[in-house]
């Protein structure tokens, strides 16, 4: 037991930068879907949700890149090779992935509970789906599924990217 706690201890002090930066992400997606919801992207506006949603892009890109650049300079001291900052940003990733599904369950039982209904009316009603893949697509199993499959892989494309450009030797 000894063992399992002191290993916990040396990842979190291995990587309490991308731990912090993980929490940042999850915070950034909650506010995200607050103001999804408040500007109407779950309800009057949920024909335009598809488009905007993809802007949560920005703020994710940018989250990377800070996380990196603190990395780079408090953990590295100004310097860090390409595959130090692919390791940080896996571990990152990693660590998102962990949360993804509290962060879905937050957004969908807490801040916009109706956003499943309104898609399935709205795709329903202007016959993108049938009622019955519409409910499967838009049901919370299957966006805990996306959340989580999607986490990793759009984490590994930003880290492969911005690692490139944050790396100093």
């Amino acid at each position: 037991m000894i063992y399992f706690y002191t290993q916990i201890y040396f990842f979190m002090s291995k990587f309490k930068t991308e731990i912090k930066w993980a929490f940042i992400f999850a915070l950034m997606m909650l506010v995200w879907m607050l103001l999804e919801k408040l500007v109407g992207l779950h309800s009057e506006h949920i024909d335009k949700h598809y488009i905007y949603t993809n802007f949560v892009a920005i703020p994710a890109i940018t989250i990377y890149v800070f996380a990196l650049l603190e990395k780079r300079n408090r953990d590295y001291e100004g310097q860090m090779s390409y595959q130090q900052g692919i390791v940080s940003g896996i571990v990152m990733s990693l660590i998102i992935t962990l949360l993804s599904p509290i962060v879905q369950l937050i957004t969908s039982f807490v801040i916009t509970p109706e956003f499943f209904p309104n898609a399935i009316k709205y795709a329903v009603e202007h016959k993108l789906l049938e009622q019955e893949e519409a409910e499967k697509y838009f049901s919370l199993s299957n966006y805990l599924i996306q959340g989580t499959v999607g986490a990793p892989i759009m984490g590994l494309i930003t880290t492969v990217i911005v690692a490139l450009f944050v790396k100093k030797s």
